[in-house]
């Protein structure tokens, strides 16, 4: 096959200059991408990182995912045969490995701390592993080389195995990195103390621990693999036992987010909170965005106006309601359905004046009225009421009798259930008439009017309900925080909010979830690397738009629309 395919391969200089410019191309993508990663001092953090102590660290597992990558990406393109997708694997090892190694003579010759301070001695070192330029630069070579065909030999290896080993490197990667949070949760007696003496010791993942590790991962892929070959081949056969399968699955995960806090601590229990909080809006905003395709990037406004509601309603302070007025203050139970109510309303408001504007105009218009609620409440004219740049303090915590949910990990279960209620109704509401009339809209407005679907009427339903989980977001948010402040609702929420739906997947509530995992979660976990948040949120985006475009966890349907596009 392959000897056909070389055959067929024309001999003009078009296509022959393809495949001679396909590693240069992609050695010098992953080479410039090392020597930048070197020059903003993303390289020097990862180098800190050990994934296996003392042996590997999140450095080397960066530069080997660049050649790495480099490699699996020529293999897969490259026109030729098996001998010239070798030599070109090898070519492109070789040039990554050479924009490297250029970085290191001139670290050696030059001083380059006046414009990089990142370049230090002790990078240099760290890329030489101690060994001098000359050492260094023959080291750098050999292990682009080695890590660019060791992408290319996962590439063309068989499915089933490519994806067990991928999984086992991956299981390696976050037992390592966040080895202080595994150790933490299991700190509990034996045997679970048994399994943490087993794959770590104080400083971090031992190489047996790696191997364990790695062994299991693939293990489970392997019964996962075939458990789900197993369910394919009985999709025929019994319909219930497959929704029995499905709510099975779906409690296990449940009891998994439910212990799962308890066990790991409050820090957790707080990351996990704020992902619940995203996933909560992240649904709203889907229902805008990826059901009736209305751009928000003003969503942020209803999160604020949700969350000012209850801090007017409930907090014991000169600027709440109970101060000036005849209303007492009222508990966060009493207040959530007004500050829902009050997020609805403006939602409405919010939709009337961009009921016909389209597409990027509608970016803009939302973007506009965004700001415009957040300057009016920072205001001058609204500071009496809602205290301005110095906000509304002492806002209470949400009780239910005499128990007060003050820990992170209560909060957690107390947005768990909302976001459990929200997804529901989500669900619901994608099947109904009302979603499918959404989609319409979505896909074309024009057409959707002449089927006879009210416009206006979805549209606004559709900014009422994304308004009302972004209320509900919002006054958990208040009462976490027992404080708010304008400068907790800028744009960047709205940002990182559709940035999870890009990521996740548009229209799919799983991908949701998915979306705000990796984009809230996995930077609240790994604060070390704080200052580089958003510099991974766009290499992220581009590489998702590019590898994925659907999103990592797609709607059915979206997924469809895209490929039939393609």
């Amino acid at each position: 096959m392959e000897h056909v395919q070389e055959l067929s391969v024309p001999r003009t200089g078009g296509l022959l200059s393809a495949n001679a410019t396909l590693p240069l191309k992609a050695g010098a993508i992953a080479g410039i991408l090392a020597v930048y990663a070197a020059a903003v001092g993303i390289l020097g953090l990862f180098a800190g990182r050990y994934v296996i102590v003392d042996a590997v660290t999140l450095g080397h597992v960066f530069l080997a995912a660049l050649s790495g990558a480099c490699g699996a990406y020529v293999w897969s393109r490259s026109g030729l045969a098996l001998a010239g997708r070798t030599i070109q694997v090898i070519c492109a090892g070789l040039i990554a490995g050479l924009c490297l190694v250029a970085l290191v003579w001139l670290m050696s010759t030059l001083s380059l701390r006046w414009m990089f301070t990142a370049l230090s001695a002790d990078l240099l070192r760290t890329l030489t592993f101690g060994e001098g330029a000359v050492g260094g630069s023959v080291i750098i070579l050999v292990a682009s080389v080695a890590a660019a065909v060791a992408g290319a030999v996962l590439t063309a290896l068989p499915s089933g195995l490519r994806r067990g080993i991928t999984y086992g490197l991956v299981a390696v990667l976050i037992a390592g990195v966040f080895q202080e949070l595994i150790q933490i949760s299991l700190r509990f007696g034996w045997p679970v103390s048994a399994i943490r003496e087993a794959l770590y010791v104080w400083g971090g993942l031992t190489m047996q621990g790696a191997a364990i590790v790695f062994i299991a991962a693939c293990a489970i892929c392997w019964l996962a693999g075939r458990m789900k070959r197993r369910r394919r081949s009985g999709d025929t056969e019994d319909p219930a036992s497959q929704s029995r399968n499905q709510l099975l699955n779906a409690l296990v995960l449940l009891g998994v987010l439910v212990l799962f806090p308890v066990v790991a601590g409050s820090y957790i229990g707080q990351v996990m909170m704020l992902v619940s909080l995203f996933v909560l809006m992240g649904m709203g905003l889907n229902i805008e965005v990826g059901l009736a395709g209305l751009l928000d990037l003003g969503f942020v406004a209803f999160f604020a106006v949700g969350a000012y509601t209850i801090a007017l309603l409930t907090a014991d302070s000169d600027y709440a309601l109970a101060h000036y007025t005849f209303l007492p203050a009222l508990s966060f139970w009493t207040a959530l359905p007004f500050a829902v109510l009050a997020a609805t309303t403006v939602g409405v408001l919010f939709g009337l004046p961009v009921l016909s504007v389209k597409g990027d105009y509608l970016a803009v218009a939302t973007l506009g009225l965004g700001e415009i609620v957040r300057v009016l409440v920072i205001s001058d004219a609204a500071k009496p009421f809602l205290g301005g740049a110095q906000g509304i303090l002492q806002i209470p915590k949400p009780s239910i009798g005499s128990f007060e949910l003050a820990d992170p990990v209560y909060l957690f279960y107390l947005t768990l259930v909302f976001v459990l209620i929200a997804a529901y109704v989500a669900w619901r509401l994608e099947g109904s008439r009302l979603g499918r009339a959404w989609t319409a809209i979505r896909d074309d407005e024009d057409v959707a009017q002449a089927l006879g679907i009210n416009l206006v009427q979805s549209k606004l339903l559709a900014y009422g309900l994304g308004a009302a989980f972004a209320g509900l977001a919002g006054a958990i948010f208040a009462t976490m925080l027992t404080s708010v402040y304008p400068h907790s609702f800028s744009l960047l929420i709205s940002i990182n909010v559709l940035a999870l739906l890009i990521v996740g997947g548009m229209g799919s509530l799983p991908g949701v979830i998915v979306g705000a995992i990796v984009l809230i979660g996995l930077p609240e976990v790994l604060r070390e690397f704080e200052e580089y948040r958003y510099l991974f949120y766009g290499a992220l985006l581009i590489i998702v738009m590019r590898v994925r475009p659907e999103g990592l966890w797609p709607s059915p349907q979206r997924r469809r629309e895209l490929r039939a596009e393609a």
